[in-house]
């Protein structure tokens, strides 16, 4: 058996690296995109207590289609991985509220279980943009970043 040659193993990491990169910004652009041709459903997931949800919902499609270019682009990359941090943290209670109450449920059509499970895959997302935000990491993280991104992407081509 051959030893394994991690100069070409790192190599074929940088480049899926580079892949889930494009992927992702492609995935951020389109969402964001979306914001203007499925209004409704978005807007359905804007919890009531925020005022201005036509607003919201246009702002935030606004800021993944800028995100997800940024994203393309080597010299803003890092900045544009922190806003897409920065922007799951804030959409999350939209998450929570698609979650555990039935009117963004019944507005969208979907299940108590489909809401529940789509809850977890921010945790990836945030996993996957820090590692998106730095040039270099250890080889176990990007393993494991290469695995939550195969993961993420299944899910979300299946929904």
């Amino acid at each position: 058996m051959q030893p394994i040659n991690y100069k070409c193993w790192s190599k074929l990491i940088h480049k899926f690296k580079i892949f889930s990169i494009y992927t992702i910004a492609l995935f951020y652009i389109s969402a964001g995109v979306t914001h203007f041709t499925n209004y409704d459903f978005f807007e359905a997931i804007v919890p009531p207590v925020l005022v201005f949800k036509s607003e919201i919902v246009y702002v935030s499609g606004v800021i993944e289609i800028v995100l997800g270019l940024l994203l393309c682009f080597k010299k803003t990359r890092h900045q544009a991985a922190w806003g897409i941090i920065l922007l799951l943290i804030i959409i999350f209670p939209a998450n929570l509220y698609l979650c555990f109450y039935e009117v963004p449920k019944e507005a969208l059509g979907i299940s108590k279980n489909e809401a529940f499970i789509r809850l977890p895959f921010q945790i990836p997302l945030l996993i996957i943009a820090y590692w998106h935000s730095m040039d270099k990491t250890s080889k176990k993280f990007s393993i494991l970043c290469t695995f939550l991104f195969i993961l993420t992407i299944i899910y979300f081509l299946n929904i």
